[in-house]
């Protein structure tokens, strides 16, 4: 099960729960910030061979959801059916309590249900990127980060990151993205 950005943002939008904003760790500079939604899509489109759904969200925006191969359920969907759909993003950025080196790891988790079960599952996905504080403006609040590739990027540091005053250069900054999607039909 994939989602193109633009089902994301509109799923969002129609049940948004404003992101907060909280310390990542009690001893270390940080903040998370979250957002969660809740929406009844409808299929518009099967395709078996490709794998490939169309599904239409409450706005009307039509998206394409590539369903894996281990989806034993896909000749249950079809056009009519609906799904609840659940998608939770999360953000923490914080630093590392033992620095490190730059570096970028990502895992994904897939559960699905079983063969003859109501089609749906649970995506989960978490990306973590180390990065080194370069340089440091404290009255600017901008930071300059070097990636596990090399690659430097200026960032301007929002004014909920709480202890900023306290990063310097050569912190490692841990920024670890969550994304999680999960889908049921709903039987009529």
């Amino acid at each position: 099960m994939r989602t193109g950005n633009a089902f994301v943002a509109a799923l969002l939008a129609a049940v948004l729960i404003l992101p907060a904003a909280v310390s990542a760790q009690a001893d270390k500079p940080g903040a998370v910030l979250s957002e969660a939604a809740e929406a009844v899509v409808v299929v518009r489109e099967v395709n078996r061979e490709t794998r490939k759904v169309t599904i239409e969200t409450p706005s009307g925006e039509r998206v394409i959801i590539v369903v894996p191969p281990e989806a034993q359920n896909l000749d249950q969907v079809k056009v009519g059916s609906k799904f609840r759909m659940r998608y939770l993003q999360s953000v923490a950025v914080y630093i590392s309590p033992t620095g490190g080196q730059p570096e970028a790891v990502e895992h994904t988790e897939v559960q699905l249900a079983e063969k003859g079960a109501t089609p749906g599952g649970v995506v989960v996905n978490v990306r973590q990127i180390q990065a080194r504080v370069e340089e440091i403006d404290h009255a600017a609040r901008t930071v300059v980060l070097t990636g596990p590739e090399g690659n430097r990027v200026k960032v301007t540091v929002d004014d909920k990151v709480k202890r900023f005053a306290e990063i310097k250069s050569g912190d490692i900054v841990v920024v670890r993205y969550t994304e999680g999607l999960a889908m049921k039909m709903i039987k009529e």
